[in-house]
This record gives C-alpha cells, sequence and structure tokens, in this order.
C-alpha cells in the first residue's frame, strides 16, 4: 500500500488526471462485460451464452488496447494507431452483426432476443465512443458516429429486421454513440487542457525569474553606475592630490571608502530585493555629486510627502538615473533639477547642457528600466535634445495626496 501511495504522490497533477482518465475509460469496458455477460448466459443458455461472452470480453479488452494506445498518441507519445482503430471497428461491427444474426436465426425467445439486443447497442456505442479517441478533427468525429449508426441500419436492414425496429435502432446508436463520442472527445480535450495549464504554469515561474533577472540587473546597474562615477571622479582627484602632497588627498579616500562601502549596503539591498529609493535623499544627493564634479547644479523641487511610496520611488529611481547619465555621457556644466505638481501630476525635469555625449532619443538600457518603473505608476518619461547642445529628461508621474508647497534644495 505504501508502494501503491508512493507511486501517486511522484505524479505529477496533470499525470494524476491522465490516469484518472484512462481508468474512466477502462471502468467502461468492465461494465460492458458486466451488463452483457449475465444476460446473454441467462438468455442462450451456457454454451451459446458462453462464446457470445467470450466475444464481448474480446471487444472490451480491444477497447481497453485502443484506449491506451489512443491517449498514448494524444499527448504525443507514439504515433496514430491505425491499424488496432480499424481492427476495433471491424470487431465491434463482427460482434454486433453476430447479435443480430441471434436474434434472427437463433433460440427464439424474448430474454434471447432482449440479450442480443443489448449486446448490438453497448458494442456499437461503446465502439464509437473508443473509437473517436483515435481522431484529431471533429468533422471525422462526426462523420465515424454517423458511420456507425448508418452501418447498424444497413446491418438490420440486410439480416432481414423490419425497417422501423433498424430505424429505432439506428437512431439508438447515432444518439448514445453521439453522447459516449462528445464525452470521450471533451476528456480527451480536459486532459489536454490540464497539461497546457501546467506548462502555462511552469512558463510563468520562469517569465517571473526572468523578469527579476531583469529588475536585479537594471537595479544593480542604478545603484553601480553613479556609485563607481563618483568612486572614478574623487579617486583621480585624490591621485591629483597626493602628486602635489597635498593632505585632502586622505580626504579623498576615505570619501572613496566610504561611497565603496556604502555601494556594497545598497547592493545587498538590491540582492534581498527591500531597496526603495528616496526622492528627497536622491535629490540632495545629486545635487552634491554633480558639484563635486565641477557641475554647477540647482535643485527645486516641491513637497512631494502626499506622493504614494512607489511614485516617490520611481521619480527617485529617475533621478538617480539621469544624474549618472549626466556624469558618464557628455561633458556638462550646469545641470538643473525641477519637480512639480502640474494639473493632478507631478513632473520631473532634467535639463543639461552636456547634451554631445548624451544618450540620444531616450536609448540605453538605463531610460528603458526607467520607463518600465514608471509604466507601474502610469506615468511617462520622455529624453532629447531640446537645443543646441541641451539634453531634456521629462517625467510624469499622476500625483496623490495632499497639497504641495515649493522648496529650494
Amino acid at each position: 500500500m505504501r508502494k501503491a501511495g508512493g507511486w501517486w504522490r511522484r505524479k505529477s497533477t496533470p499525470a494524476k488526471f491522465e490516469t484518472y482518465v484512462r481508468w474512466s475509460f477502462h471502468s467502461l469496458a468492465a461494465v460492458e462485460v458486466l451488463l452483457v455477460g449475465p444476460s446473454v448466459v441467462a438468455g442462450v443458455g451456457v454454451e451459446l451464452g458462453g462464446w457470445v461472452f467470450l466475444t464481448v470480453c474480446v471487444h472490451a479488452t480491444l477497447c481497453c488496447l485502443t484506449i491506451s494506445r489512443a491517449l498514448s498518441w494524444v499527448r504525443g507519445r507514439r504515433e496514430q494507431p491505425v491499424g488496432l482503430l480499424w481492427t476495433l471497428g471491424a470487431v465491434s461491427a463482427a460482434v454486433a452483426t453476430a447479435a443480430l444474426a441471434v436474434t434472427q436465426y437463433g433460440p427464439g425467445g424474448e430474454r434471447v432476443d432482449s440479450a442480443a439486443g443489448g449486446i448490438f447497442s453497448v458494442v456499437l456505442i461503446y465502439g464509437v465512443g473508443v473509437l473517436v479517441i483515435g481522431v484529431r478533427s471533429r468533422r471525422r468525429v462526426i462523420a465515424t458516429v454517423g458511420s456507425f449508426a448508418l452501418g447498424a441500419a444497413l446491418m438490420a436492414l440486410a439480416l432481414g429486421v423490419p425497417a422501423p425496429v433498424a430505424v429505432v435502432g439506428a437512431l439508438g446508436v447515432l444518439v448514445g454513440g453521439g453522447v459516449v463520442a462528445a464525452s470521450s472527445v471533451f476528456s480527451v480535450w480536459l486532459v489536454n487542457a490540464v497539461y497546457e495549464l501546467d506548462d502555462a504554469r511552469d512558463t510563468r515561474a520562469r517569465l517571473a525569474v526572468a523578469e527579476e533577472r531583469l529588475r536585479f540587473g537594471r537595479d544593480l546597474h542604478d545603484v553601480m553606475g553613479r556609485n563607481l562615477a563618483v568612486i572614478a571622479l574623487k579617486s583621480e582627484l585624490a591621485v591629483q592630490l597626493a602628486r602635489r602632497g597635498r593632505p585632502e588627498a586622505v580626504e579623498q579616500m576615505i570619501e572613496v571608502q566610504r561611497i565603496a562601502q556604502e555601494s556594497q549596503r545598497e547592493v545587498r539591498d538590491v540582492v534581498r530585493g527591500y531597496r526603495e529609493a528616496d526622492l528627497g535623499v536622491e535629490l540632495a544627493g545629486a545635487q552634491g555629486v554633480l558639484r563635486a564634479a565641477g557641475i554647477d547644479c540647482e535643485v527645486t523641487a516641491e513637497d512631494a510627502a502626499g506622493l504614494a511610496a512607489e511614485v516617490q520611488s520611481a521619480l527617485a529611481w529617475v533621478v538617480r538615473e539621469a544624474t549618472t547619465n549626466v556624469l558618464r555621457h557628455g561633458d556638462a556644466g550646469r545641470c538643473g533639477v525641477a519637480v512639480r505638481v502640474l494639473e493632478g501630476r507631478v513632473v520631473l525635469t532634467v535639463e543639461n547642457d552636456g547634451a554631445a555625449g548624451a544618450p540620444h532619443g531616450g536609448g540605453g538600457s538605463g531610460l528603458a528600466g526607467l520607463r518600465e518603473r514608471l509604466a507601474a505608476v502610469d506615468g511617462t518619461l520622455e529624453a532629447g535634445c531640446v537645443g543646441e547642445g541641451v539634453f531634456r529628461l521629462v517625467a510624469e508621474v499622476p500625483v496623490v495626496g495632499a497639497g504641495v508647497r515649493g522648496v529650494t534644495v
């Protein structure tokens, strides 16, 4: 029992569902045998009934084999069992014909006719229900059901069954076979749907991992870009001061050490996914860094305390990326950063006169990452040259919160 339970637990959810569908079909074969067997033996006697019962068992076994092969074909594990499907169709027709022959030429009696009629209906209805598992198109399914019903009518008429009785029997096969065939097709569709849903879940998980990797790469770029630029700048300044024998070189290297340690902390925060940029801190940091690089920087902002945290974080990343671009691309001498609230939208503008080496047209992985961040809060980003040697970046985000007042940093 433990081994059986472990076998079941090791199966995936789609595999469990497929196993359930398989054994549901196999149980119908057992029902076919149980429905026909006792009535045949009781109706026509042990000797003849035994032979008829044996043919029904052969038909049920063939149905089980066809179900197994056809479902494997549906899942792409083997080729379509065309030969087996034709064999099942032929055996079903043969058993049904034998049952009709018993009713017409066998021992008389109501019990015999009832038993033979049951074999005729059950074999054809269950046979067509199994056959449609191995066909793919809806048109072929309908053709298979119709062919069985038409064949039943022709078979009955050929053996001398009255026309009204033959038509009623054919209609029974058509309706019963249609219901069983529809159930079979729906079961196959469910099996495929469960597997596709499981694949979609795996794909969603892989996409989530890929998205997280992209987020990590983007955040790491944003965190390290400016800090490495500042470290390079201050290290160069320290080298020049050291060559002149100036003691200020030590202070510059201490600052480099501090920025390096801060970068380590920020990288750890990015890895943990807990890092949230602060707009006020980034504005003050941008002004300090740009002035340290010899760039005249003026920052004018409005109190953003009423903004949602995600809005502040998105704008803070814009300030950081824009500062990094000013330091790395171009030769700016002046930079202006302004934050204003206009008609329910907060507008961040970063403008500098170093457009010669700036990323034209808003390109670059950094600005692409900013657009993704702003899109998450229904924001927009525009970047490009607006004059001779002037590069402007404008970010707009819907603002939610209380009133604001202007301040100068």
